[in-house]
């Protein structure tokens, strides 16, 4: 059974996981569990709450996202490969064109990875009253698009930081919903209302029990 406790522990070691892919050699290993716990966490997350969108839209963006990665890589070994092997050294466009290609491909996954990812996090930090999700998601969405001119790459770091905090914030038990709050103006004190009726009720008592006096007739007056 789904629980916010598991959704906690699979998130916060799946995305150091995903922090740890920088690592040479093994990193894309460790990226690929993190997403996966990742993912798991959502579910749970998702279950939990009973909202579906909350894992349709990660189940889109983690698939893009090491797609994107497995794309990108594979345009690097084939442009090395081309430079090496076919090209005899003679042309270094058979190395950077490949490149850029595959840069660019990678960023246009990436974004829209980010902007499922977004959507998933805003959800999960309404629902569980956990902004820190909200934080993570629009950074990995800004990240995304300034990938290309690198400084990207940093604000993704940040957020991969805060999806940890993020998911260890979870709380174990679901928050009660907020009550919907009056958009305007104050509410009208209880307490004015009574007095303002007793007011009334007791001016309408004198006026009901006052009587006019008779007026007086001299003697003179009366025929």
């Amino acid at each position: 059974m789904a629980s916010l406790g598991q959704a906690k522990t699979l998130g916060g070691v799946g995305s150091i996981l995903v922090l740890l892919g920088a690592i040479p050699i093994i990193g894309w290993l460790l990226a690929t569990a993190g997403f996966i716990l990742v993912l798991l966490a959502v579910k749970n997350v998702s279950e939990f709450v009973g909202e579906p969108a909350i894992f349709n839209d990660m189940i889109i963006a983690v698939p893009l996202a090491i797609a994107g990665l497995a794309v990108f890589g594979v345009i690097v070994v084939t442009a090395i490969y081309s430079f090496f092997f076919l090209s005899q050294l003679g042309s270094v466009s058979f190395l950077i064109v490949p490149l850029i290609v595959g840069f660019v491909v990678a960023c246009v996954f990436y974004v829209v990875s980010a902007i499922f990812i977004r959507k998933s996090y805003d959800r999960i930090g309404r629902r569980l009253n956990v902004n820190m999700f909200r934080t993570t998601g629009f950074l990995y969405l800004i990240g995304a698009v300034l990938t290309i001119i690198i400084i990207g790459l940093l604000i993704i770091l940040i957020a991969e930081i805060l999806q940890i905090v993020s998911f260890f914030s979870i709380p174990d038990q679901l928050p009660p919903p907020v009550p919907p709050q009056q958009s305007w103006g104050p509410p009208a004190p209880a307490i004015v209302n009574a007095s303002v009726s007793n007011a009334d009720t007791v001016k309408t008592t004198r006026l009901s029990s006052f009587t006019p006096e008779e007026p007086i007739i001299p003697d003179s007056w009366n025929l």
